[in-house]
């Protein structure tokens, strides 16, 4: 049987095989004086050897306390990257990965499997003895795939076996762990507030009144997400400022102010609170008029705020990224109102 042409039973005992062997396991004959940097827990993507991330994250400006939700991507054709490579092995611990590997004697697999990793990694094709003689002075380069996207079909985008690369060197993989691709990792991270926006008259509005709408200006404030690789120098910072906030009403008969829907930050604020004594059909900078009553329903009115995203880096690194959306729907009944006492 060709050891390189594996099925997918094979496959699927990869993901336990790696799973098996310790973080931080030493070749047998090793030093085992020597402590060595826990690897990531292992895992597989059809016959490839896997890592889960080992990015770190770092959050601040945000209120805990709050409810928060992650931002959609305004541009629809741009999303945070699904997969990427990373630093992931030491020699010893592919050395040790394989050797775990081939203990799993089930029905052969584990000498079948492991004979595939030794074929690569240990009998010069393309790497000889596990690099063994390179310890410290590099790592394997493994595929990991973020979890939040591994449904997407560009998880299945590294399909690289893990690969050398020298300490301190950058390697000319176009999906290689970067500031940029930390950034937009950070990206998925950022925690924004939700969208529940104040309105005046609360709950219940009259048809042809204008209803005021304005957000918590102490909740919406710049958010930002460091993420970062220890050990390797990297680290990228995603920041998201608020920008706007739009109103879509939840009917086609309703008139928004301003008239395009998008209210703008001013000073620190979205939108402004109805003052006490304000006359019932004063036009607000930010809300809406509902032309029709709800008939005893209510209309589903959906608040969106937009969101500026910036990253620097530890490199110098940085720009912008795509603006970011997140909203909320609201209820709000619409009542019939006979005259206006002014």
């Amino acid at each position: 049987m060709n050891r390189r042409a594996t099925g997918l039973g094979c496959a699927a005992l990869v993901a336990m095989m790696v799973a098996a062997v310790p973080s931080g396991a030493h070749a047998a004959g090793g030093n085992e004086a020597e402590v060595e940097a826990p690897q990531a827990k292992g895992g597989r993507q059809d016959r490839n050897l896997t890592v889960e991330t080992k990015i770190q994250t770092t959050v601040n400006g945000a209120q805990r306390s709050a409810k928060t939700g992650t931002l959609t991507p305004a541009n629809s054709n741009w999303d945070p990257p699904a997969c990427w490579y990373e630093p992931a092995y030491s020699p010893k611990q592919i050395e040790a990965t394989v050797k775990a590997i081939r203990k799993m004697q089930f029905f052969g697999i584990g000498d079948f499997v492991g004979g595939i990793f030794d074929s690569y990694f240990k009998e010069g094709h393309p790497y000889k003895n596990y690099n063994l003689d390179k310890q410290g002075e590099g790592q394997f380069w493994a595929a990991t795939v973020n979890e939040k996207r591994k449904d997407d079909p560009e998880a299945n985008s590294c399909k690289r076996m893990p690969f050398w690369v020298d300490k301190g060197e950058t390697p000319k993989e176009p999906l290689a762990v970067s500031p940029k691709i930390l950034a937009e990792y950070a990206y998925d991270e950022l925690p924004v507030p939700s969208t529940d926006i104040e309105l005046a008259p609360e709950g219940t509005t009259k048809v042809n009144l204008p209803t005021w709408a304005w957000l918590d200006k102490a909740k919406f404030k710049k958010v930002s997400v460091t993420a970062s690789i220890p050990g390797s120098g990297l680290s990228a910072t995603t920041t998201a400022e608020p920008v706007s906030l739009s109103i879509d009403p939840g009917t086609e008969d309703a008139e928004t102010y301003p008239a395009s829907g998008e209210c703008p930050i001013e000073g620190g604020k979205i939108g402004v609170p109805r003052a006490k004594g304000t006359p019932a059909d004063t036009d607000p900078p930010c809300g809406v008029k509902y032309l029709r009553s709800s008939d005893g329903d209510s209309y589903d009115l959906r608040a969106t705020v937009t969101w500026k995203i910036s990253w620097t880096s530890t490199t110098g690194e940085g720009g912008d990224l795509p603006d970011g959306r997140f909203g909320a729907d609201q209820q709000v009944e619409v009542e019939e109102v006979q005259s206006i006492n002014r």
